[in-house]
């Protein structure tokens, strides 16, 4: 089955939902060059199945590719390259998991359990030592993890915990414009994403950009309260659409 199946319903008050995730999203993506998916996958997809992963991939994509542009003189490619290296990996794993989906039960279920997954990561914040076996496992982990659900931020965090913030931050973004990238054509060439997932993120751009240019003002602000309340709100999100695979 896939996800361009199902089917999309959404009432004007959802529409206003999904703008203001969106806005959000940006400014803890635009700040921290990751968090976007952690911050919008898991509510999009209690408000509506079709809204994920595609095109929060899309959206992930374009505020990784703004973040990346930004800081590019700071991008320490040969960590992407190793990094990339594992990810395009777990897209096939990813796409693996999603075969066995036969129904949207089956894919709230999966989808809760990777976002769950990502916030006990999250959770945990132990560092795992940085180094290229490393990077390329938490990337591999990051993609199939990214495939499914559009969140794959958490598993790299570990390893660039006490890394410079700076350099780190326009990593990650170059990392997941790429990784978001190969995880599109893989759910395209899957059958899991269609026009319409492009249409849905075309019609979120204008909320993205608005976060975007938000961040600019928010971003230290933001940065001190952001991660308590984001794990919060991705936690129970994730046990929800867990309790919703289990009872549909």
């Amino acid at each position: 089955m896939g996800a361009q199946e199902f089917t999309l319903q959404l009432a004007p008050w959802m529409i206003a939902a999904v703008a203001i995730i969106v806005v959000l999203g940006s400014i803890v993506q635009s700040g921290l060059g990751m968090g976007f998916g952690l911050m919008v996958a898991p509510l999009l997809a209690l408000l509506d199945p079709a809204l994920v992963p595609a095109p929060t991939l899309f959206l992930g994509m374009f505020t990784a590719a703004w973040g990346a542009y930004g800081d590019r003189a700071l991008i320490r490619w040969n960590e992407v390259a190793i990094g990339s290296a594992g990810r395009f990996t777990g897209v096939a794993a990813g796409l693996l998991l999603l075969f066995f989906v036969s129904d949207e039960a089956g894919f709230s279920l999966l989808f809760g359990i990777m976002v769950l997954t990502a916030v006990l990561l999250s959770v945990a914040g132990r560092a795992i030592a940085f180094n290229n076996g490393s990077l390329a496992v938490m990337g591999f982990v990051s993609g199939t993890m990214g495939t499914i659900t559009s969140v794959g931020a958490p598993p790299l965090a570990l390893i660039y915990h006490g890394r410079g913030a700076a350099t780190a931050r326009a990593t990650l973004a170059a990392f997941f414009m790429i990784g978001c990238a190969g995880s599109l054509i893989g759910l395209y060439a899957a059958g899991w994403a269609g026009m319409r997932d492009l249409a849905l993120a075309v019609a979120m751009l204008p909320p993205m950009l608005l976060g975007l240019w938000l961040s600019r003002h928010l971003r230290l602000r933001f940065a001190r309260w952001y991660r308590p309340w984001l794990l919060s709100v991705a936690g129970v999100a994730g046990l929800l659409l867990v309790v919703r695979g289990l009872l549909q």
